[in-house]
């Protein structure tokens, strides 16, 4: 569990798919760690369809719960 939550920390939100084949894991694994952190309330998980080139791909996007990603360096807008 401590490897998807790197995992998520490090690329932000992602699918479930995505986290399992960074990990190394299967998919039903992955989806139990989900839904172990999500009750535990260390991420935010929903369920999710996209289309992509006409295909409907569906999963549960999931990211970590009150985690900002820090800034990316360079100018910022000003504030008006």
């Amino acid at each position: 569990m401590n490897q998807i939550l790197q995992i998520l920390k490090k690329n932000g939100e992602q699918l479930d798919a995505e986290i399992a084949a960074a990990a190394g894991l299967s998919l039903t694994e992955t989806r139990n760690c989900i839904s172990q952190l999500a009750a535990k309330g260390e991420v935010m998980a929903y369920h999710s369809t996209r289309f992509l080139e006409g295909q409907k791909i569906e999963g549960i996007r999931c990211r970590v719960s009150g985690f900002t990603p820090p800034s990316k360096p360079g100018r910022k807008a000003k504030a008006s």
